[in-house]
């Protein structure tokens, strides 16, 4: 592929809805631009971006992928992204390394719940955008009613710049809003000039009202021309309309059938026109060796640094880290220096991906999106630069995994197996985490729902050849008592020679602080048990509360006081008092009105005002206590409450049911509270047939 400078790049993400269209728009773009032969389909699995085994068997988009085409003399890069909610951190490595996006709207779907996420996702990042919306071939597709829905959302900033002509149901031409022409469509995309239907008319008009109405608020003196009632020229206003995408003051909305090849080219076209290359927009970082701000602006003649926005690694083609270059031009022989690492490597070969074809390139220049191979070191959010200037990013903030699963191997000794590969994988995919839960022995992965956490078993099996079995988690509950015991525990055994002998008695009580696990406290008159005795039997209690004796759970806030007891001047030893202790503290545990302290953790679910009622009643079915509710001024409620940490369970699959997907929720560890008594008895029945069976 040529070399491209600056300012003939431009860097598009696809978002939108799952199912809306993406892949679909990115295989027509890069059957126009020459890269492949023959138009792909996701059905059949044979698309340019959807190149996984994953996604070609469940026919959508897991990972981001990049497609780079050449539209006249520019390259646009486009960065296809999944729009299924479990893999949102996809979309957003994609949208930090964009500069504009193009929010994909189904024209039978309409506007949904990830079209919204994607606007969202936009402000997040100060994206110009435009929305396209497909499907206009279909027979129930509606430009009408989605630009309706679409200025009911954002207001005056959506400007409709084509939309559809139909003669007799078909989609067969569009207006064209700025240069109100119309055009009829030819085969393979190609169009010629048209007469524009009596019945368009009254669209045109409206919609280019709305499309000059938002070029007249660009500047005082087409407020001016505006309401003077002259019009503006073809120039004027796409000159406008460059310069107020590019503010994000104007969204344009266009439409067409990828299918088809029917507005693709046109799409390409205003990508080049609206959009704009990477050095109109800002980034800066941190020179480490001065502490100033190294501003970057994408600016080839600065010092050289990009930013690792996502890692491939695959066990057949091996680790890519890709990158956008935010300043300078990188050369495939250049030494760089990982900062976040302290490494400096010097690159073997530069590439740019048609999606999973690796390029190579001899160079990149700022702004432009490719990938370095084996670089060992790094990971994504890493920042490559020079020893000389060694430049610092801001991390690339991905939202952070909630749910999670217990998992085994199926077949013994895969462990360690288990574990590298999971590692690469974490490389791979910032959303899921792979946690060793010691204290409950069991291994647990994260991630953003339970289609995720489906997928990284499949791929653990499709990539690895590992099985693995995916399992509710235990939940990490505690053991206290509630009242005072008093007891004693002799432990006296004569075997020949040396006998054992330790005899302590003990007081038990509730310690009042259930983020201590004991307090040992002795009160030994007269030197019934010897001093040196004592730290055996701390060691006893120690020993103890690992493994509580109601159900083997940690043990909290119990104080335990040695008194009095009795020793054997030859036969008494420090584990003969420590064993003693141990016999105690079960005794005294159980006398002292034991209880279960189950994990509760501190809630917040962000819903649309009208699924309120709907969650708080989930919520009261789960045991949770509503504490409150805040709107965040977006038309959505924050409601937080305090809910048992075992009855999250599954959480998100029911919020996302109950809210069409627009619920999302964050929760915290906050402390432990005392079980009701049936979850306590289910428990403590649970870890008796346990015992039973010699499981533990």
């Amino acid at each position: 592929m040529n070399v491209y400078t600056t300012d003939r790049i431009r860097n598009v993400v696809l978002l939108g809805h799952g199912g809306a269209g993406k892949t679909s728009l990115t295989e027509a773009m890069a059957y126009l631009g020459g890269i492949t032969s023959r138009l792909g389909n996701v059905a059949e699995g044979n698309t340019i971006s959807d190149f996984d085994k994953e996604e070609t068997k469940r026919k959508f988009s897991i990972s981001t992928s990049v497609v780079p085409i050449s539209w006249g003399d520019v390259k646009v890069n486009i960065l296809d992204a999944p729009g299924y909610f479990d893999f949102v951190g996809e979309a957003e490595e994609a949208a930090a390394a964009a500069d504009a996006a193009i929010i994909v709207v189904s024209g039978k779907s309409g506007v949904e719940v990830g079209t919204q996420k994607a606007w969202e996702l936009c402000e997040k990042y100060k994206l110009p955008r435009m929305f396209f919306i497909t499907n206009m071939d279909m027979d129930n597709a509606s430009f009408r009613e989605i630009v309706e829905s679409l200025t009911e959302l954002y207001g005056k900033k959506i400007a409709p710049i084509h939309f559809p002509i139909r003669e007799n149901e078909k989609f067969t031409g569009y207006v064209n809003v700025v240069k109100k022409a119309g055009r009829k469509w030819l085969d393979r995309g190609n169009k010629e000039e048209c007469e524009i239907p009596a019945y368009s008319e009254e669209y045109l008009e409206k919609y280019r009202e709305a499309l000059l109405e938002a070029v007249a608020e660009t500047s005082e003196e087409f407020m001016d021309r505006y309401f003077g009632g002259e019009e503006f020229s073809v120039a004027e206003i796409m000159m406008a309309l460059t310069v107020n995408v590019e503010a994000c003051d104007i969204v344009p909305v266009a439409m067409g059938s990828p299918v088809q090849l029917r507005g693709v080219a046109n799409l390409l076209d205003d990508i080049v026109q609206y959009f704009p290359s990477p050095d109109k927009r800002k980034i800066a970082g941190i020179n480490t060796k001065t502490n100033e701000i190294f501003e970057a602006d994408y600016n080839f003649a600065k010092a050289k640094s990009a930013q690792v926005f996502k890692t491939i690694v695959d066990p057949f083609i091996g680790k890519y880290s890709m990158i956008k270059v935010c300043s300078g031009v990188i050369k495939n022989d250049d030494v760089l220096f990982n900062i976040d690492k302290e490494a400096e490597q010097r690159l073997n070969k530069l590439y740019v991906f048609e999606g999973s074809k690796p390029i190579e390139v001899p160079e990149l220049h700022a702004g432009d999106i490719g990938a370095i191979g084996k670089l060992d070191k790094a990971r994504t959010g890493d920042t490559l630069s020079t020893k000389a200037t060694p430049v610092r990013y801001g991390r690339i903030e991905v939202s952070t995994p909630y749910t999670y699963k217990r998992y085994t191997a199926k077949k013994k000794g895969d462990e360690d197996k288990i574990s590298q590969a999971l590692s690469k994988m974490m490389h791979e995919d910032l959303t899921m985490k792979a946690v060793n839960d010691s204290e409950n022995r069991q291994t647990l992965i994260y991630g953003m729902g339970d289609q995720h956490l489906d997928i990284i078993q499949s791929k653990l099996l499709g990539k690895y050849k590992i099985e693995i079995e995916l399992s509710k988690p235990k939940v990490a509950f505690r053991e206290t008592i509630r009242k005072s015991s008093d007891v004693e525990a002799k432990y006296k055994k004569q075997s020949g020679g040396h006998g054992q002998y330790g005899h302590v008695k003990m007081r038990f009580s509730p310690l009042g602080d259930l983020e201590t696990a004991y307090e040992f406290g002795q009160e030994v008159v007269g030197g019934a048990v010897p001093k040196n005795y004592f730290p055996a039997v701390e060691k006893g209690i120690q020993d103890s509360v690992l493994k509580g004796p109601l159900a083997a759970y940690p043990v909290v806030g119990v104080k335990a006081v040695l008194y009095d007891g009795s020793y054997h001047p030859v036969d008494s030893s420090e584990m003969a008092f420590k064993t003693a202790a141990v016999q105690a503290f079960k005794k005294g545990f159980m006398e002292a009105g034991p209880v279960l302290l189950e994990p509760i953790s501190s809630l917040k679910v962000t819903v649309p005002d009208r699924y309120t009622g709907d969650v708080m009643g989930d919520l009261n079915k789960r045991r949770g206590r509503v504490l409150g509710m805040n709107p965040d001024h977006k038309g959505n409620q924050i409601i937080e409450a305090d809910i048992p940490t075992m009855e999250l369970y599954g959480y998100s699959t029911t919020l996302r049911s109950m809210t069409g997907g627009s619920g999302d929720f964050a929760y915290e560890f906050a402390r432990y509270e005392q079980a009701p008594n049936d979850i306590q008895e289910k428990e403590v029945a649970a870890r008796a047939s346990k015992v039973n069976s010699n499981e533990e």
